[in-house]
């Protein structure tokens, strides 16, 4: 798959079968995360991989909307500084995030984020040092329809590109 067939198909699985993931496609997914590039090459994050089924379950309740997170296959939490110090850890944290979802739909394997709004308790399920923070986590498995792949999106479509692009000014 191409990137530019990734990012017109990509699309939120929140789904998944109850198989895990390999270590090789667990690894291409961290990866590509790190490669993303970042502020002055700052590479401001740290990943936490989560595979145990009882520590994804504990994750997901720390999100008012992350439960999808309880039946992934893999978790990654994406650890950072606090965003208060720079803005641009927020952006080069969400680099991070599109480059690991893009390189797990180019494997077949679905994904969505997750808002950590009960940091305080993820961090201490994940063991997050203190001069840290956890504000999002990724969801990753193989989906549960085997159709999402290849079937184009019902819903959830993009705003027309003239509605969206400006040239020059506004």
């Amino acid at each position: 798959m191409k990137v530019h067939q990734a990012i017109q198909t990509k699309r939120a699985v929140r789904n998944f079968k109850d198989q895990r993931l390999s270590e090789e496609e667990v690894r291409t997914i961290l990866n590509a995360g790190r490669r993303a590039q970042s502020s002055k090459n700052t590479q401001p994050w740290h990943f936490i991989a989560v595979q145990d089924k009882d520590r994804l379950k504990a994750l997901s309740e720390t999100g008012t909307y992350a439960s999808h997170l309880a039946g992934a296959a893999l978790g990654i939490a994406i650890i950072t500084p606090p965003f208060t110090n720079r803005w641009s850890i927020m952006f080069d944290a969400g680099q991070a995030a599109a480059y690991m979802q893009i390189a797990a739909w180019e494997l077949g394997i679905g994904s969505v984020p997750a808002t950590i709004y009960d940091t305080e308790a993820a961090k201490e399920l994940l063991k997050i040092p203190d001069e840290y923070e956890i504000y999002v986590a990724l969801s990753f498995g193989y989906p549960q329809d085997d159709q999402t792949l290849t079937r184009p999106p019902e819903r959830g479509g993009r705003r027309p590109f003239e509605d969206a692009v400006h040239w020059e000014t506004w």
